[in-house]
């Protein structure tokens, strides 16, 4: 009977090590397959060049390597790059290269859809179908740099946790696969260069805050107020802004590091004075910034972008108040490119 192979990812140096070992081979050999699978991204045992055929036929007898593949691509006339990306078993998720004149980001995905059910995001639309593997978080961020590589001549420079799904209901992955990328032994980058976004779960985030991480952390606010923030973020009834203000506040107290609010400002939503003070207010629990972001709408339904005025009046009283405001420009308007939009075609 024919055994089924293994995922290789999911064993650690030393497993692989040991497997050499138990195969009458060399220990070190396991460290040449890990470089191969964590540092060079190797998508199959026939590129593992410097490891002998017999070898590499050994390898392909016990495991698989469930790679991505970007199954489809898009560019933008920015410089944007948006990847439907398909998965071992079929299913498909996003990652996107956003390129500026001082960096490169990769936007990278968490999960198959999403288990939140935020009204604004295109996401929310496909549900939850599972959370990816830590391989499979790591395979979009080699791709997008090689894709740095070949369209902007230049390696990625910046991670962020903001594309599908939400990254905190994905914990340990998300974890495991930062660990890969920020080890000199993987990708190498440095922790300070990602950022993990959240729509706001207080108890993952304390949690973070006693493991001492050393990424950033920003979280999807687009309303300081319970009643506007539940009505577009209806899990916000479960875990309400006091609770996520506390779990904030205790961030900053363990890690020193502020905290960006991501805030979307929409037509007759969140654009009244009201909105704006009880924003500037939660702003002075913990040092923060601000980034207001431009939308880009998933239909014509209530989600509308705010006129230029709403969004120039949030500037003017946070920047009066002391809080640096950053009005972030939508990106790749010519392709699909509000998280989810593409994955939902296919």
């Amino acid at each position: 009977m024919k055994t089924e192979k293994k995922d290789i990812r999911k064993l650690t140096k030393e497993d692989l090590r040991a497997f050499f070992v138990g195969q009458g081979d060399k220990a070190f050999r396991g460290n040449q397959v890990y470089e191969w699978l964590w540092q060079k991204g190797a998508h199959d045992f026939v590129d593992m060049t410097n490891i002998s055929k017999e070898t590499r036929i050994l390898l392909d007898e016990h495991f698989v390597i469930n790679h991505i593949r970007v199954d489809q691509m898009q560019r933008s006339s920015d410089g944007t790059i948006k990847n439907a990306v398909k998965l071992h078993d079929g299913l498909t998720v996003e990652s996107v290269l956003i390129p500026t004149k001082s960096r490169t980001t990769a936007c990278v995905s968490s999960q198959v859809g999403c288990s939140l059910n935020c009204k604004f995001c295109a996401t929310a639309r496909l549900k939850r179908m599972r959370n990816l593997n830590p391989d499979e978080i790591v395979d979009q961020v080699v791709v997008i740099d090689r894709q740095s590589k070949l369209y902007h001549d230049r390696p990625l420079s910046n991670i962020v946790f903001m594309g599908m799904g939400e990254p905190l209901m994905n914990y340990n992955n998300v974890i495991k696969a930062i660990d890969k990328i920020t080890d000199p032994e993987g990708l190498g980058m440095s922790p300070k260069r990602i950022t993990v976004s959240t729509s706001g779960v207080p108890k993952i985030i304390k949690k973070m805050a006693d493991e001492e991480v050393k990424f950033n952390l920003a979280v999807s606010l687009h309303s300081a107020l319970d009643d506007v923030r539940t009505e577009i973020m209806p899990f916000n009834e479960q875990m309400p802004l006091a609770d996520l203000k506390e779990a904030l506040i205790y961030w900053y107290e363990k890690t020193g590091k502020r905290i960006t609010y991501e805030y979307v400002v929409w037509d007759g939503i969140n654009d009244r004075q009201i909105d704006i003070d009880a924003l500037l207010d939660f702003c002075k629990a913990v040092p923060s910034k601000v980034n207001i972001i431009e939308y880009n709408p998933i239909d014509d339904g209530q989600f509308q972008q705010a006129n230029p005025q709403a969004i120039d009046r949030y500037v003017d009283v946070l920047e009066a108040n002391g809080v640096t405001v950053t009005v972030r420009r939508s990106r790749g308007k010519d392709i699909d490119a509000a998280c989810g939009q593409l994955a939902n075609k296919q």
